[in-house]
């Protein structure tokens, strides 16, 4: 079941990247007393995620959080080394959260995984972007096509 507006985020264990290397970090720690814009994508490094995606987050980064969000994060199913990559790659480290879900854990707890086997990917995150509230999801956004559309940056700064 697909999680919904109004519903808590569940309990979940990420891995992040920091100076003094790999380090979980629960859901507990990050949305709780905070307004966070969470994207997920299907692949770091990917051309979408990687050409279109991100940049806009990291375009708008001070907008969005001009209007009051504590936190942007984007979450995706990759281990943690392919995202601390992904984060210095792009210049990211400092204004986005990077969170690995290497095992689809929290995508598949929150209905967003997406089985792209037949493309070699095998499970990933469908495309994605919410705003959660104090852990509780108050705007969510859900990629029914390629392309990023619904669960851009654009998108979002409309919606806070």
């Amino acid at each position: 079941m697909t999680i919904s507006v109004g519903d808590k985020l569940p309990e979940a264990t990420f891995k992040t990247m920091t100076a003094d290397g790999a380090k979980a970090i629960t859901s507990a720690e990050i949305f709780p007393g905070k307004k966070v814009v969470l994207f997920g994508v299907p692949g770091a490094f990917t051309p979408t995620c990687s050409n279109n995606h991100l940049p806009g987050y990291l375009e708008n980064h001070d907008a969005i959080l001009a209007r009051g969000v504590d936190t942007i994060a984007v979450v995706s199913v990759n281990d943690v080394h392919v995202m601390g990559a992904w984060a210095r790659f792009t210049g990211g480290e400092d204004k986005i959260l990077f969170l690995a879900d290497g095992s689809a854990d929290f995508a598949k707890a929150v209905g967003l995984d997406n089985d792209l086997s037949a493309g070699g990917m095998g499970l990933r995150s469908k495309r994605f972007s919410m705003i959660v509230d104090d852990g509780k999801v108050t705007a969510l956004n859900i990629e029914t096509k390629p392309g990023v559309d619904e669960s851009g940056a654009a998108h979002i700064l409309g919606q806070l």
